[in-house]
């Protein structure tokens, strides 16, 4: 045992006891405006998740095969979810080094020091005396430093970067589920469009029909030339609609070439002749989003860090106390330098504390207080904004159903309408105005219950991404899986 070092270890078990305190409040969840249910949820499905919901992979609630590769390419190629896994690995980092504060520093030094010094005389005469010398020094020493966390700065510290990790990871989840839901609305969108565009180029072979048989009967002079000129008209107008869609689905395709992290021109997405199904989507109570919601998670973790900073500031007011101690070897002599007349060690606590500072640590206590009071405010009122899109997405549904319901009738009644108006046309009971007329009626209300089934499709995935997707709470408290390929 080092000579007179059983003062320090008493010192030692003191500071030990000590160090079970933390100064700054313990985090305490804050109080947030809920209700017992969603307002417009009456009538909707209860809370039951599928598989698909508890494993996180809610998009294939849609069963489409081609939807869950494109997902699948987005988690892996995705550059903004990479900047964001980038961002969850520096705050990892930070916390490894909040660890690293609990524990002693080590470091050793090895040296040879060459020094000289003049000295000299001045008198009266002017043969004045110069000599100089020249000695060498050689170091061998190994020290050790230890800041005793007394009062629980770096506890509290720990704490925040550790609440900041998981604000990070929980950003990390809400990018990826905003991506995911970009990339579904898109591609619901074009697959909505190709179904338009079959129904576009089937009304066109129908009004050639109808052109051929108008322009048969104006050979033969049963109708006047107007009736060929409309219904070419309307031939070529009709055309002309299938043709503007290929650049809308063009802007999808490009859209979700970018999301899955490849060049617009080296993506293609061939048609198929299905539109993906409306799911049904479970809707849990509104005091569940706080845990299902990734933007909901974050913004309590941030609460957390900035409540535990308030400690860290508050423990400036407290003195500091470290431990150090040195040893090793000094000599003037490479020969014998390691040798026990040349040792030296040194070891003892050291206190520090600030006396005055001119209200520089209360300035900064109240500025973290502050920053509490402002973190707990963004956190309420993301709350609220989760709130006011799940009600949103559920009248949104509600409305588009029942109006779907409405237009469905209203489409047959059009095709019906249409059906006896070209009986009578070719009856000679009415002119060709009123077939167009009505024909274009029809295909409005078929476009328009398209729309409607798009609009119901993009809807869904809204709600599912205001219910928080797959997500929940609990996987802050697990290794997030990063499935962003790393590129050095």
């Amino acid at each position: 045992m080092i000579p007179h070092a059983k003062p320090y270890l008493t010192t030692l078990a003191l500071a030990l006891a000590l160090s079970a305190c933390a100064v700054g409040p313990d985090y305490q969840r804050p109080e947030v405006a809920s209700s017992a249910a969603f307002r417009q949820v009456e009538g909707w499905k209860a809370a039951a998740p599928a598989d698909a919901l508890l494993g996180g992979e809610w998009w294939k609630l849609y069963g489409d095969e081609e939807l869950n590769h494109l997902v699948e390419r987005l988690n892996a190629s995705n550059q903004n979810l990479a900047s964001a896994e980038a961002q969850y690995r520096q705050a990892k980092a930070l916390v490894r080094g909040a660890r690293a504060s609990f524990f002693p520093s080590l470091g050793a030094d090895v040296g040879v020091t060459r020094s000289g010094q003049g000295s000299g005389s001045i008198g009266n005469d002017s043969n004045a005396s110069a000599a100089s010398s020249v000695s060498k020094s050689y170091n061998a020493s190994l020290g050790v430093s230890w800041e005793l966390d007394l009062w629980g700065r770096l506890r509290r510290q720990l704490e925040g970067d550790s609440a900041s990790l998981e604000a990070s990871a929980a950003d990390l989840a809400a990018a990826r589920l905003s991506l995911q839901a970009e990339l579904v609305q898109n591609y619901l969108q074009l697959r909505v469009l190709d179904e338009q565009k079959r129904l576009l180029d089937a009304t066109v072979k129908a009004y050639q029909r109808s052109l051929k048989l108008t322009e048969n009967q104006y050979k033969a002079g049963i109708v006047p030339k107007s009736d060929v000129t409309q219904a070419r008209t309307q031939l070529k107008s009709t055309e002309a609609q299938a043709i503007d869609l290929e650049y809308q689905r063009a802007q999808l395709e490009h859209a979700i070439a970018v999301l899955i992290g490849v060049p617009p021109a080296e993506f293609r997405l061939a048609e198929v002749e299905r539109v993906p199904e409306l799911p049904e989507v479970p809707v849990s109570v509104p005091s569940a989003l706080l845990e299902r919601r990734p933007d909901i998670a974050a913004a309590e973790r941030r609460v957390m860090a900035a409540n535990a900073s308030i400690g860290v500031e508050k423990a400036a007011y407290f003195p500091d106390l470290t431990l150090s101690a040195s040893g090793g070897y000094r000599s003037g002599a490479l020969d014998n330098w390691i040798s026990t007349p040349n040792r030296f060690w040194s070891i003892g606590p050291a206190f520090a504390m600030t006396l005055f500072d001119g209200g520089i640590i209360r300035s900064r206590v109240e500025q973290a207080e502050a920053n509490y009071d402002q973190t707990v405010a963004s956190y309420r009122q993301t709350v609220l904004e989760g709130f006011r899109e799940v009600e949103d997405y559920l009248i949104q549904l509600k409305v588009y159903e029942r109006e779907a319901e409405v237009q469905q009738e209203a489409l047959e009644a059009a095709r019906e309408s249409l059906r006896l108006i070209e009986n009578q046309y070719k009856a000679g009971h009415v002119d060709y105005n009123s077939v167009v007329s009505v024909q274009t009626s029809a295909l409005a209300n078929e476009r328009s219950l398209l729309s409607l089934r798009g609009n119901r499709l993009l809807a869904s995935v809204q709600l599912i991404a205001a219910l928080g997707g797959g997500w929940d709470a609990s996987q802050l408290q697990e290794e997030p899986q990063m499935q962003v390929s790393e590129k050095r």
